[in-house]
């Protein structure tokens, strides 16, 4: 008997864009919805990708509400995503989210309770753990090649304060949004983090700490976790800080130890021994997709490079096919996503704390138990 087809209605058609066509080609989806405000933008895309017109929205509630689709898919400013999920959820719907899952502890603690009401699928989709990187050095941990870990790092830095970029991320706190950051680093270790200590550093303009009331350009932070004695250190600044774009974390082992690259395409770095490092390219993710979508893992299968986030965060690495197999997977199987709530919520309480953390002094800080 085939699978049910799974049909999704994806609000937000910036980043959102890149979703339709691997919905539509994935093996278990049905029809694809649109929504924006924007008009011309809906309409543009709608033709583009054979949307049908009355499959295209303006109004995100019409679209929750339809009877027809099984899934919402939000992919909207930060500050949407707690009421558009509770909405979805509350309606009935399987819900994914792009990150943060919100941005309070409360507003975790009520998307948790509203999956169980539900007994919907969530997913919060957080490209961090479906790089080729991530992927390749996961596969690496759970085949003892990196042997016993005893340290890992990671950051997430990215100028923000530039052309392209919507006017709320100017002085947005930084670890408000860490998850990029802080997933790798989190389910690597794979225990879940009990504490959270860290520093701010540096110093915003008056006119961007006041937008959000963090003075800081930097944030560093260091995570305790139950049942480990590895310690996780993570950075992440947004604003006011010149560097590349980087989204990496780096794992040290007994046996192998992994560096993400310093520039864009320099390579990364595995360490055998003391003195013997080699250089490697990650390589594609196509085998763990089903194969009608498998080029879109390919870094040429972006059609919107004049996004900023792809631009500056090259493709989030073959990320987007794998977000929506494993939601669509875990909607037709029946099963909890990969990147369930509870996940969510601990990746995203981790740096809310985090924040806190930082905004008191560096006061200890301890992470609210979601059951990780």
């Amino acid at each position: 008997m085939a699978a049910k087809k799974v049909n999704v209605g994806i609000i937000g058609l910036g980043f959102g864009k890149e979703f339709i066509p691997i919905y539509q080609q994935h093996p278990y989806g049905g029809e694809v919805a649109i929504c924006t405000r924007r008009e011309n933008v809906l309409q543009e895309i709608g033709d583009q990708f054979g949307i049908l017109q009355d499959m295209r929205f303006t109004d995100f509630h019409e679209m929750i509400a339809d009877d027809r689709l099984d899934a919402i898919h939000v992919v909207t400013p930060v500050m949407d995503h707690y009421p558009m999920v509770m909405e979805s959820l509350n309606a009935g719907k399987h819900t994914a989210c792009t990150i943060p899952m919100a941005t309070t502890i409360e507003q975790c603690q009520d998307i948790v309770a509203a999956v169980r009401r539900s007994g919907k699928v969530y997913m919060m989709m957080e490209t961090s753990l479906y790089t080729r990187e991530y992927l390749y050095v996961k596969d690496l941990v759970d085949t003892g090649k990196i042997g016993r870990i005893q340290f890992v790092r990671s950051d997430h830095m990215q100028n923000m304060a530039m052309e392209g970029w919507p006017a709320y991320w100017q002085g947005f706190p930084p670890f408000l949004n860490g998850t990029h950051a802080l997933s790798p680093a989190i389910t690597i270790i794979g225990k879940r983090p009990i504490s959270v200590i860290a520093h701010g550093s540096g110093q915003l303009s008056e006119e961007r700490a006041k937008n959000h009331g963090c003075p800081f350009a930097v944030i560093t932070a260091t995570f305790q976790f139950a049942d480990s004695d590895v310690i996780a250190e993570s950075t992440r600044c947004i604003n006011e800080t010149i560097r590349q774009c980087r989204e990496g974390f780096d794992v040290y082992g007994t046996e192998r130890s992994f560096e993400w690259e310093q520039v864009i395409d320099d390579g990364h770095v595995i360490f055998n021994g003391i003195d013997d490092a080699e250089k490697i390219e990650c390589p594609d993710t196509d085998q763990y997709l089903p194969n009608e979508i498998a080029n879109f893992t390919k870094r040429e299968a972006i059609t919107d490079t004049s996004h900023t986030s792809f631009r500056q965060g090259v493709g989030h690495g073959g990320s987007h096919p794998h977000l929506a197999h494993q939601f669509l997977k875990a909607i037709v199987e029946g099963s909890k996503a990969e990147v369930d709530e509870i996940t969510a919520a601990t990746i995203t309480c981790a740096g809310i704390s985090a924040q806190e953390s930082a905004m008191h002094g560096a006061k200890k800080v301890m992470i609210p138990d979601f059951g990780y």
